[in-house]
């Protein structure tokens, strides 16, 4: 780095440095404004960088930056962060003040490690408009016949707006490009800060009534995820912490689970960065969502 910083490095929801989502994590950033912040994410070049600028009301206080500009929240960069101040102050509860309210999250310690769990702000849908989803499904080279008719494109929010659309097909999910200019343009004129969220089902547990529920801890439906996050280099996140959230507000509002819930989402494979997300959703509130994070080494020369 261009200063005396000191930023770190890790791979979240992942146990693997080489899988995951990388972040950077700067645990003390009280001495750097605005402009400061967005260089530092600049220079490191990972879809985001978690600051913790100071502590208010007993929260700690997190922005987050991507290479571009400032995002209201990050899944990834905040358990990144809480398992970085857990490696030093030992787990437990640690609360961050974010520009989208107050998240809580949860370290423990395990045999594998540590892991975090936070919880999302109270999650939001919205229509996704017949103009725009035409207009979306057309940046992707997509139609409407491509859609799972069980799963309606919305939007859906738990701290940043995803439109989330669900695939029918592996060979489409798989096959779909999208010019990555063309969708950052068409996802600012949107007011989308973060992800284009796409999935496709993987497995569903046997249900009944149109709903899957489960006892806890049981996994009732799995889905590959897709978060479209054109940035400079980026063109895909590894792993979507947020992402995640606001898939589990989804299923919950329209009815597609019954509360309380577990699904698990898979990540990263198509840019070879594999993850695993948790996602626990109660009947009410914030989803919690849950991984593991490990350090990345600095490279070499810093």
């Amino acid at each position: 780095m261009s200063d005396a910083t000191e930023v770190l490095r890790y791979a979240a929801f992942t146990a693997d440095p080489e899988g995951g989502n990388p972040a950077g994590v700067v645990l003390d950033a009280s001495g750097l404004d605005d402009a400061a912040m967005q260089r530092i994410a600049a220079e490191i070049d990972y879809s985001e960088t978690a600051f913790i600028t100071g502590e208010r009301g007993g929260a700690k206080v997190v922005r987050f930056f991507s290479p571009i500009a400032e995002v209201p929240f990050c899944g990834h960069a905040t358990v990144a962060t809480a398992i970085a101040l857990a490696e030093r102050t030992g787990p437990g509860t640690v609360r961050f003040d974010t520009p989208v309210g107050e998240i809580v999250i949860e370290t423990t310690a395990g045999a594998d490690g540590l892991r975090a769990a936070f919880t999302s702000v109270d999650t939001e849908l919205a229509p996704l408009g017949e103009f725009v989803l035409e207009a979306l499904l057309e940046l992707l080279g997509l139609d409407r016949t491509d859609l799972d008719a069980g799963f309606p494109p919305w939007l859906a929010y738990a701290g940043n707006w995803h439109p989330v659309l669900v695939l029918a097909d592996t060979a489409t999910f798989d096959a779909f490009r999208f010019d990555p200019g063309a969708l950052r343009a068409f996802m600012n004129a949107q007011g989308w800060p973060a992800t284009v969220t796409v999935l496709c089902p993987l497995a569903r547990r046997a249900r009944s009534a149109g709903s899957a529920s489960g006892g806890p801890g049981e996994v009732v439906a799995r889905f590959e995820a897709r978060n479209l996050f054109p940035v400079g280099r980026i063109t895909e996140d590894p792993a979507t912490g947020a992402a995640a959230a606001a898939v589990g507000g989804y299923l919950r509002g329209l009815g597609l689970v019954e509360p309380p819930a577990r699904i698990v989402i898979e990540q990263g494979r198509r840019v070879r960065r594999p993850s695993e997300l948790t996602v626990d959703i109660p009947e009410r509130g914030g989803i919690v969502v849950s991984g593991r994070a490990v350090p990345i080494a600095a490279p070499v020369g810093e």
